[in-house]
């Protein structure tokens, strides 16, 4: 069997309380309450194959969490079927668990009061990993995440970034086939995440580990995935290699214009106008950026900006995977 996950028609509802207005309808509600029902993951199919490391992206409310919930069988679905190494997550559970790993960025699963390494022996008893398995893979994966030095601190003196290294080795002392990691880099500095990122492609080099990814921070994306799922309003709007998203809609440049004193956007819109350029504040309220879908558009846009105001500088870029990402879910496509 190829894949290692398999999801079919899969869909997650939950009924919310809708409260009547006024004091009569508040004195109604304490007899019979009215109900809505709310669609978070709606129908939605793909599979992933061993091996592979998928970057699942969406806007807070898509339903990535509810999905990842669903996958790890913390949720049960509503509708719809999950094969996962060739189990149901939820009725398989106590086998399941033992071929995953989890680590949710602001959720953490080592013991808040005792030092880490007690932490992972208890995780190692749980796992029920022997001696030998353990030194073997364990030492490798504390060496490379550099926490040596953090094994005899408890979880609580730790640091933001110190503790999601400890999280993401907690989550490898079984050595999962499958690893779910929901937004694992947030608020971590620059040399971390690179930390992390390095690691991961290094397991998945080593081990064969499948990994699928959910975060806000798209380079993690751009520097661990090949392939994307976009996720909005619960649906799967676009599945597929991360190089044909930019190259289907990557074209066009961004160019920032750095004025000599500070200008109103509405100004600069309104003398460019175009349905292929859309401006954007920059750093400071003398940089505005346009991105300009058309490349024939380019020369012309610069020409009038230079003609009608003071310019002290240009830079023009390829226009960013989170551009091409923000351009998609503005305009609604959908990718069939």
């Amino acid at each position: 069997m190829n894949n290692m996950i398999d999801v079919k028609k899969l869909r997650k509802e939950f009924q919310s309380h809708s409260s009547r207005q006024g004091l009569k309808g508040a004195f109604r509600d304490l007899f019979t309450r009215n109900y809505k029902t709310l669609t978070a993951v709606n129908d939605i199919s793909f599979t992933i194959k061993r091996g592979e490391m998928v970057g699942y992206i969406g806007e807070n409310g898509a339903g990535k969490s509810t999905t990842i919930k669903m996958l790890t069988g913390i949720l049960t679905p509503t509708a719809g079927e999950i094969t996962i190494n060739g189990m149901n997550p939820h009725k398989e559970r106590e086998k399941f668990v033992n071929t995953i790993g989890v680590v949710f960025g602001q959720r953490s699963q080592l013991w808040w009061d005792i030092a880490v390494q007690e932490s992972f022996r208890l995780l190692k008893k749980v796992y029920k990993v022997s001696d030998e398995d353990y030194e073997s893979h364990m030492n490798h994966v504390i060496e490379t995440l550099d926490i040596g030095p953090l094994l005899d601190k408890p979880v609580r003196k730790l640091s933001l970034g110190q503790r999601m290294r400890c999280e993401l080795a907690a989550a490898l002392i079984h050595n999962p086939p499958l690893l779910f990691l929901d937004e694992p880099t947030i608020g971590l500095d620059v040399l971390v995440k690179l930390k992390i990122r390095r690691f991961l492609k290094e397991i998945n080099e080593k081990y064969g580990t499948t990994i699928l990814l959910t975060t806000h921070d798209l380079s993690d994306i751009e520097a661990l995935c090949e392939r994307v799922i976009m996720l909005d309003d619960g649906k799967i709007i676009y599945d597929g290699q991360l190089d044909d998203l930019r190259e289907n809609w990557g074209e066009g440049k961004q160019i920032e214009f750095q004025f000599a004193k500070p200008v109103q956007l509405n100004e600069v819109e309104k003398l460019t106008n175009s349905e292929q350029i859309v401006w954007s504040h920059g750093n400071t309220s003398s940089q505005l950026i346009a991105n300009v879908r058309d490349d024939e558009e380019v020369s012309t846009l610069v020409a009038t900006v230079v003609s009608k105001f003071d310019i002290t500088g240009v830079k023009m870029n390829e226009i960013s995977t989170e551009e091409i990402v923000r351009s998609i879910y503005e305009e609604g496509v959908v990718n069939g």
